[in-house]
């Protein structure tokens, strides 16, 4: 086994620099849109409408209830069948988009329910509305609560990017395949892929850690 640099070389390491920026962007794409759709996710979790609340439990059930390898075939392959040829950006990111509106929705809704109840019954006192309690009141306070385990699900989307590989997106995972494929060196190569995850992840878990003890503390 060869433990060595070898034939490993300067353009390799550029080549997957290169598909970090990929990693990121789809990262990107995943939690803004994923973001926007769970805001629309938590709504109605918590709408006072019986049928929407339903609704919003079915999806989040069934989105959890799927992996996410699934998904990308269900939107990359799938929608193929019907004419509907995207490419694997897109298809990776409407399919991460999907998976993480459901999660990140739970984690909101379960941040806005934690606020107290007089505080619902403050702004009532203040002839608020409900939209203007939750935008003036509540999703402000949920908003610091919601942070660190948001940031902590963003490094969870950071590393499921890698699965995009199997539908031919080339992000960091993809690339280290593709160069290993042609120099078989796949000790070498996945310990640099795996470094360079740890680079992006590490210091996203070590904010959100540092977030939720401040957190603790200013509730004590």
């Amino acid at each position: 086994m060869n433990f060595g640099l070898g034939s490993f070389t300067g353009t390799h390491l550029l080549y997957l620099f290169t598909s970090i920026w990929w990693t990121l962007v789809l990262s990107a794409l995943a939690f803004v849109l994923g973001s926007v759709g769970g805001f629309g996710v938590m709504l109605a979790r918590i709408s006072h409408k019986a049928w929407l609340r339903w609704m919003a439990l079915v999806y989040i059930e069934c989105v959890q209830g799927i992996p996410l390898l699934i998904l990308l075939f269900i939107v990359y392959f799938g929608l193929s069948v019907y004419g509907y040829s995207l490419p694997a950006l897109a298809a990776a990111g409407i399919a991460m988009m999907i998976y993480v509106s459901a999660y990140l929705g739970d984690i909101w809704r379960g941040c806005v329910e934690a606020m107290p109840k007089p505080q619902w019954e403050a702004a009532e006192c203040l002839a608020f509305s409900r939209w203007q309690t939750l935008r003036l009141v509540i999703i402000p306070q949920a908003v610091r609560l919601s942070l660190p385990p948001t940031v902590g699900f963003l490094v969870q989307i950071i590393k499921m990017t890698s699965l995009a590989s199997v539908i031919g997106f080339v992000e960091l995972t993809r690339a280290g395949q593709i160069i290993n494929n042609s120099i078989f060196q796949p000790f070498l190569i996945f310990a640099i892929v795996g470094a360079f995850y740890f680079a992006l992840c590490y210091p996203l878990s070590r904010w959100s850690e540092a977030m939720e003890r401040k957190l603790n503390v200013a509730n004590r």
